[in-house]
Order: C-alpha cells, then structure tokens, then sequence
C-alpha cells in the first residue's frame, strides 16, 4: 500500500528556505555560479541605461565576486512599515524592486523586472555586502547564508552608486566560481549594447576593459569577418517613446542563417519577437524581388529559409512590460512591438531602393537556396520511392512483378508466348 496523504503533508517554506531547497528554479543551471554575477550586472546595466553612471567595475577573486556601479544608487538609512530599509529589503524581501510598473522610473523596460535577481544572489551565498551611497550618506548591510546580520551607515564624500560583494555557496553549485570566457563574452556583448559604456574587469590580478565605439555594429564585424557578402549593411535605429529598436543585417557566404535577439539587452533564446521579425524580412524581400522581376509572375515566393541563408542578424529590441517564461528570461512569451515592426519594414524598402545591387546578390543567393531545396527534395522522394520498391514488389496476376536489382547481368526481360 502506497503512502497516504496527510495533515503533514502540506510544508510552507520561507522564500530563502524554498530557493535554497530548489536554486535552479531561479538560477537556472548550477554548474557554476555565473548566473548570479549575471543577476548583479543586469542591475548595474540598468542604471546606465536610464541615465546614472557610464562605469562598471567587476573584481573577482577565486570565488569572490565585486560589483560597482556608480548611478543612482538607493536611498540610505530610508525604513519602511515592516522595520527594513530598503536597502535591505531589495536583497532579502521577494517580489521587491523598483522595476515593475511602465509608469515606474525604469519605465517597465529594464532588464531586471522580477525583483527576484538580487535575492537569489543572496539566498545562495555564504555571505554578501552591499553598499549604497549618495546624497552624502551610505549605508552598508550584511547578510550571512542569506540572512540579514548587520547594519553601518554614516557620511560619505562619494557621489553615488551601488557596491555589492558575495561569495556563492558550495552546497547550491557544484563550481562557485564563475566562467570566466563567458564573463568576458558577456561584458563585450554588454559594451556594444550600451555604447559608451565602460566595463572594468580584474580576475585575479588580470585587468581588462571593455568599451564598444560603434554599439552592436563591432558585434556583427567581429562575428562575420571576411564572410561577408555585401558593403553596405543594413542599421536601423529606431525609438518611438518606450520603444527603440537597434537591428543590423548582413549577408555572409554561409548557407545557414544566424539571429542574435537581444530583448533590454538580455540575450534570448525564442519568442515572438524573432517569429514576427523573421515574417516581416520575408514578406519585405519578396515583394522587393517581385518588383525588380527577379522572381516571376509564375514563381512562388521565396520561404524564409531561402531568403535568410547566409543573414547574419543581431538587434537589441527595447520595450516596456516584456512577459517572460522564467527568471533566466531565454524565452519571451509576449512582447508588444508593433511600431518597431512598422520601422523595420519601412526602413528595410528605403534599404532596398538605395542598394540595389547589392540586394540583387541576395536574391540570387536565395534563388540558389531554393534550387538546392528543391533538388534535396526531389532527391529525398526518389530515394523513399526506392526504398518502397525494395520492401515490397508488386504482382500482377500472378505472373509479374516489379523487380530491381544493382546488378545488370540480372536485369534481363524474357519475352515468351503463353506462360
């Protein structure tokens, strides 16, 4: 007989006991500790993209990680109902932040929108530090295996900003340290998201700084090389209130297609956001196409695989009140876009009609595509339609049946009369 269910049954955990007990629902994998430096950062990101500060400072030492971002900073010394500052409660209390509300000063499209990032870095650390200072006032809160333990304030002459130290726990990753290769892939990704951003990194007494001039631009540069197809690529910058759009599209020598989305400057993996960008690129090229005769009246459009063979894509799409599938935020489950979309097509015709030759080189390309996909298909159909010959002959009456064979010695037909 199984186990029965009872009073006991039922457990309610605190949102520090139910983090430590399951840190990957928040934290996602926990092979290492990245992911809460990745927490931090966002924060961090978020201060200068509305504004306050153009530097980050990151130092890490073995495990130890320090994060300094010199925006805004929080309120020092401010207490709320339940006897917390808020310093406090934005690293211990859940569901606390400052980022919820479109009408907020983040305006709903920070990247940090849960108010659960720095918790978790604190629920799954032996201990953190975090210090705030501005208005000629810190305060400096310590917390030990997720709980709070003390407070310092005082005066301070630094202007303001936000310092946050930790040291991940064994018993919630199986390395805590963080990945270093892709620390650094990150903060160059970060650099040419948020131009004219500084990131300062020291890993172990190794010193780096990373800086982008030309925003998302040297990302593309970087990744295509000497593949690249056309001179003139194609950038938008678009920004209609909350909403802004960075796109550049290229063309490589490459038969597949690659889509960097980022979505407030966090990369994502799936959502809407790709699919409607991917039908607006097919919709615009075919017509494009259509217009110049470089598709027929009798052809059929171009798939949006033909058409993005060889694209390189990366665009970082700012909007408020993004829906996500989960903490790590990989996956959008809804986004509004609507005027970004709008642009795109508009600025992508302007594109068209200015670089014409080019384009034609795209077409073909796409062209080719759609040869090479009909041919593999037809040679696909064939070889199924051996394959059925192979495990079944058909007869007829009795006397005949289809035959195949590879040797031609034993390809002969007997003509005789009667049986």
């Amino acid at each position: 007989m199984g186990k029965l269910y009872n009073e006991n049954s039922i457990e309610s955990l605190s949102p520090l006991e139910f983090t430590r007990l399951r840190p990957g629902v928040y934290a996602g994998d926990t092979t290492y500790s990245t992911q809460l430096l990745v927490e931090i950062i966002s924060n961090a990101v978020d201060e200068f993209r509305l504004g306050h500060g153009n530097r980050i400072d990151v130092n890490i030492y073995k495990d130890v990680v320090e994060v300094i971002d010199y925006g805004q900073g929080f309120i020092p010394n401010s207490f709320r109902d339940d006897g917390k500052t808020i310093l406090e409660a934005a690293f211990s209390v859940l569901n606390t932040s400052g980022k919820y509300r479109e009408d907020g000063t983040y305006e709903g499209t920070s990247l940090g929108s849960f108010g659960i990032g720095s918790k978790i870095t604190n629920y799954l650390s032996h201990w953190l530090e975090v210090m705030t200072y501005r208005d000629g006032q810190y305060e400096e809160i310590y917390f030990k295996e997720g709980e709070f333990s003390k407070r310092k304030t005082g005066t301070i002459s630094h202007s303001s900003g936000t310092k946050v130290k930790w040291q991940p726990s064994e018993e919630f990753f199986t390395h805590t340290e963080v990945e270093i290769e892709k620390v650094r892939s990150l903060f160059k990704t970060i650099s040419c998201l948020c131009a004219g951003l500084t990131i300062h990194l020291d890993y172990n007494g190794k010193e780096e700084t990373f800086y982008s001039k030309n925003g998302i631009d040297d990302l593309v540069t970087d990744a295509v090389k000497d593949t690249e197809l056309l001179r003139n690529r194609f950038k938008m910058n678009f920004s209609q209130g909350k909403e802004k759009l960075d796109f550049i599209l290229t063309y490589t020598s490459k038969y597949s297609s690659t889509i960097v989305p980022y979505v407030n400057t966090g990369l994502t993996e799936k959502g809407p956001h790709i699919t409607q960008i991917k039908t607006i690129l097919t919709r615009e090229f075919n017509k494009f196409f259509r217009e110049k005769k470089w598709l027929k009246e009798k052809d059929e459009n171009l798939t949006g695989d033909d058409i993005q063979e060889g694209a390189y894509i990366v665009f970082n799409l700012t909007a408020a009140g993004v829906s996500y599938d989960a903490q790590v935020k990989s996956t959008v489950t809804k986004v509004e876009m609507k005027s970004s979309l709008q642009a795109l097509a508009e600025n992508l015709n302007i594109w068209f009609q200015n670089n014409e030759k080019e384009i034609k080189i795209i077409a073909d390309k796409a062209l080719s595509a759609r040869k090479a996909r009909e041919a593999a298909k037809k040679a696909r159909e064939a070889t199924r339609e051996k394959a059925k010959k192979k495990e079944k002959a058909l007869k007829f009456d009795s006397k005949l049946a289809d035959c195949y064979s590879k040797d031609r010695l034993k390809c002969e037909i007997y003509v005789t009369e009667g049986k």
